[in-house]
């Protein structure tokens, strides 16, 4: 029987898309994200109402010889300083002013992969730092100390050079013992003494070794009170409660349960009033992970990004650079991706909305947060990263996105796609590329963008006869021709742009309708 079929007018349609707040998506199947969703998203971090480039980086310190694994920042009663340990030769050096760095503060060391604190007692602010191989260090303001068990002041009762991670607890200096499922602590108040061990041998039931601890502000029903958290290297989480561990009456096990195993030695972060466990399981924040244990999977934070954040785990799981960083300043927490050396990513998240992205472009081995601003570790530098300045180094910044793909009201209807317009706040003339992916598409068979351009004038710094001149950012939102004939389409976006802020807000798409049959 010959098939009828229906024609259709092929009257061009406008439908205006907004830009994808919702962030990246790596978790549903792309026949059902939200418009406002992502395929793919680099470098555009989403806020509230729109997507904006990220920022880009400065070199903030230079000439430290081999790649920087731990940033330190000393947060004294009038003094911060930021300290970077790096390798070849394996040395800490001071980097809180902006240049070339000069000798290292502390020399001969085994490696450059540190964890620390900062305390204060009444003799001063101090800042003790551990790696499980050296001395640990105790830093005053002025001077390194290496503690031993003759140093001055000194550790005895445990051999410090095996202490592998250290945070502060009600008023105690806390470490973990390399390799083992022994937890040490100092009397209240002191940054030496007798170590006094509490073993978790006979209470982590799945073995394994302590990896990291911190500590978990949580309201129990009784008021808001500190607990000390220990991560297992088996995914065990260790709770406990109290002020003296030599005294049941005001020390006892709050709880114990089972997470995805961390991934990392840095794999815990205090956010707002939860601790946040960077695992196998994803981003988990500790107050909701521990009430509805592995049974919920969107308890995690990752969880709209949960293939990524697998796939990722799965593959470079146990290289080096795990991290999680919060960043107050930019509403963003981001998990440092060790994907390979000299290429490393960071899935961001927005705090507010809890939408997520890809950074590409920031090559950073460790993170630490100093003067509000985010640093980062790399090969022989360190940066300052999202600055102002919008451009990586001398380098653009390139952004993408594969916006959700979309039926457009008609499914089971073909379109032809031949015009888009997006509406973008910007303060110069960045390079911008559309394109129509088809019918779950996800290839990207765009050229690479250039970019060589001026920005707008400043007030004090442009030249009159040079600059272009305007207000701080000037709408631009000129049609660009786009094709492809298909039944969905996802918009693609590429910027490539240099000292340029560019804000997203929404794209309109024209396309004509084709047939459907009957």
């Amino acid at each position: 029987m010959a098939r009828r079929q229906l024609i259709q007018r092929n009257a061009a349609s406008v439908a205006s898309l907004p830009a994808p707040v919702g962030g990246w998506n790596a978790r549903d199947s792309l026949a059902n994200m939200d418009e406002t969703d992502a395929v793919t998203l680099e470098n555009f971090f989403p806020t509230v109402s729109s997507v904006v480039l990220r920022g880009g980086y400065e070199t903030w310190a230079t000439g430290l010889g081999g790649q920087v694994e731990t940033l330190m920042h000393y947060a004294g009663a009038t003094t911060n300083r930021l300290f970077a340990a790096a390798t070849a030769p394996n040395a800490i050096y001071d980097v809180t002013t902006q240049g070339a760095v000069g000798a290292a503060v502390v020399s001969s060391l085994s490696n450059a992969r540190w964890e620390y604190t900062n305390f204060t007692t009444a003799a001063g602010n101090f800042l003790y730092a551990v790696n499980g191989v050296d001395s640990p260090l105790l830093y005053n303001g002025s001077t390194w100390t290496a503690i031993t068990g003759v140093s001055s002041p000194a550790i005895t009762g445990v051999t410090t050079t095996t202490l592998s991670n250290v945070t502060l607890f009600k008023n105690r200096l806390w470490f973990i013992q390399k390799d083992t499922l022994k937890a040490w602590y100092l009397p209240t108040s002191s940054a030496g003494g007798v170590a006094q061990v509490l073993d978790l041998s006979s209470v982590a039931k799945s073995g394994g070794v302590l990896v990291d601890l911190d500590t978990w502000t949580i309201d129990a029903g009784y008021g808001v009170d500190d607990n000390l958290v220990f991560v297992t290297s088996e995914g065990e989480v260790i709770v406990y409660r109290g002020t003296d561990p030599s005294s049941a009456a005001t020390w006892a096990l709050a709880g114990i349960w089972k997470l995805g195993a961390p991934i990392g030695n840095r794999c815990m972060l205090k956010y707002a009033g939860d601790l946040l466990v960077l695992t196998y399981d994803g981003l988990m924040p500790l107050a909701q992970s521990l009430q509805s244990s592995r049974l919920d999977p969107r308890v995690a934070l990752s969880n709209k990004i949960q293939g990524a954040i697998t796939a990722a785990t799965v593959n470079y799981g146990s290289s080096f650079g795990w991290q999680i960083v919060y960043s107050a300043k930019n509403t963003a927490v981001w998990v440092n991706v060790p994907v390979a050396t000299g290429q490393q990513e960071q899935y961001a998240m927005n705090t507010i909305t809890t939408s997520w992205c890809k950074f590409k472009g920031w090559s950073a081995f460790c993170w630490e947060t100093f003067n509000e601003n985010p640093y980062f570790g790399s090969a022989g530098v360190v940066n300052k990263a999202w600055d102002d300045g919008y451009a990586d180094g001398a380098a653009n910044i390139a952004g993408t996105c594969l916006q959700a793909f979309n039926y457009f009201g008609s499914r089971g209807v073909k379109k032809y796609f031949t015009r888009a317009r997006p509406s973008l706040f910007t303060n110069g003339q960045p390079q911008i590329q559309l394109g129509m992916n088809i019918d779950f598409d996800t290839m990207d068979t765009s050229a690479a963008l250039s970019y060589s351009g001026s920005a707008f004038g400043s007030w004090g710094s442009g030249l009159w006869d040079s600059m272009l001149w305007g207000s701080d950012l000037q709408i631009t939102n000129s049609w660009q021709g786009i094709t492809g004939i298909g039944y969905c389409g996802a918009l693609q976006l590429k910027s490539a742009s240099s000292g340029l802020q560019i804000e997203w807000a929404a794209t309109d798409v024209v396309f004509q309708t084709g047939w459907a049959g009957v």
